[in-house]
């Protein structure tokens, strides 16, 4: 038998690609839906992956929630980022479990959230955010995901400096990366990975020259369109919507004076 759902969980409640739903399990509730009420007491002992019916006999599956759940669950109060432009921060970033990495700013915490579950269980996030109200969701979020030890939360302007050393990561998601790039030089180690996801051109453009300015090598700059596939035999198409631009991805790598 598998993992079984316990008092006080977290649930998602799957239903279809288009609705599901984040859900803490407790004996004492129900959960309300436009397709009838679970009892969420039902699900307590039962293995993930279960089904579950409403009130009304629809169907739901009560699945473990992965780390692209806790992302797109999160409470919003800023734009975040797609699991696509997060997958290639990771990548870029040479992001992995030890690694020490450096954040801003930290918005509702979906990027934090990503970067902890990658840097676990040895490795630690340090993310600024200048914003109080935005580190208190933050800090809600990231805690609903069980990542919280290995991030430090830091209501500071990480344009005046960054105070960790020997990092080896810098990621940066903020208005005004470039005034961060000379910072970020000093708090790396050597070799070590810039990474900065900007909206628009005009950004990428300051940064870069910032990179080359501050001796960091192989500065590239990369956009990510993602396109769904309607799988369904006989009908079978690209989606009539995509996902197209959200943003630029702009890494490079320290190289000593």
């Amino acid at each position: 038998m598998g993992e079984t759902i316990g008092e006080g969980d977290n649930v998602l409640l799957f239903l279809d690609s288009r609705r599901s739903y984040l859900v803490k399990v407790d004996k004492t509730k129900d959960f309300h839906t436009h397709k009838g009420l679970v009892r969420l007491g039902d699900l307590v002992g039962k293995e993930y992956g279960t089904r579950v019916k409403s009130n009304m006999e629809v169907e739901f599956v009560a699945l473990k929630p992965n780390i692209r759940d806790y992302v797109f669950k999160a409470s919003r109060r800023t734009q975040i980022l797609y699991p696509k432009d997060i997958a290639l921060i990771i990548m870029f970033g040479n992001i992995k479990p030890g690694s020490r990495v450096a954040e801003a700013g930290t918005g509702t915490g979906a990027l934090t959230t990503a970067l902890a579950n990658y840097v676990k269980p040895s490795g630690r996030v340090y993310s600024y955010e200048i914003r109080e109200e935005f580190v208190q969701a933050a800090a809600k979020n990231i805690e609903k995901a069980a990542i919280a030890e290995y991030v430090e939360l830091k209501n500071k302007d990480i344009t005046q400096g960054i105070e960790e050393k020997d990092l080896d990561t810098v990621v940066l998601d903020m208005a005004t990366p470039w005034l961060v790039v000379g910072h970020a030089y000093s708090a790396l180690k050597g070799s070590g990975s810039l990474v900065s996801f900007s909206p628009t051109i005009d950004q990428v453009v300051k940064t870069a020259e910032a990179l080359r300015e501050n001796n960091f090598v192989n500065v590239e700059t990369v956009e990510c369109l993602l396109r769904g596939i309607q799988t369904e035999r006989g009908k079978t198409r690209p989606e009539t919507l995509m996902t197209g631009h959200t943003g630029y991805v702009t890494f490079a790598r320290k190289a000593l004076r």
